[in-house]
């Protein structure tokens, strides 16, 4: 699993549009997967929460929304629709 330090590097790396590697997508997909098999289906939300519509799996569309909302955690969000259902099996990777 990954450290801390590698999750921000990754985090810093998308955030200025560079593509991580196939094996850090898929490992990051695989500790994402294992944190939300153990979370309820439905979450809490504390406010004050800015509210976003689909994005469609557009990245440039997220990172803009964090350019003007603020990075999370700094900013809660609360994203409504499938806004992963447009990326690839990882399977398919």
């Amino acid at each position: 699993m990954p450290s801390r330090a590698d999750v921000d590097r990754q985090i810093e790396q998308l955030m200025e549009c560079k593509p991580l590697s196939v094996a850090e997508v898929k490992t990051l997909c695989e500790q994402a997967r294992e944190i939300l098999v153990d979370e309820r289906n439905v979450q809490p939300v504390k406010c004050p929460v800015t509210v976003c519509g689909d994005i469609h799996g557009q990245f440039y569309d997220l990172i803009e929304l964090f350019r003007i909302g603020g990075n999370a955690p700094d900013t809660n969000y609360l994203f409504m629709g499938d806004y992963v259902g447009e990326f690839c099996d990882i399977g398919e990777m």
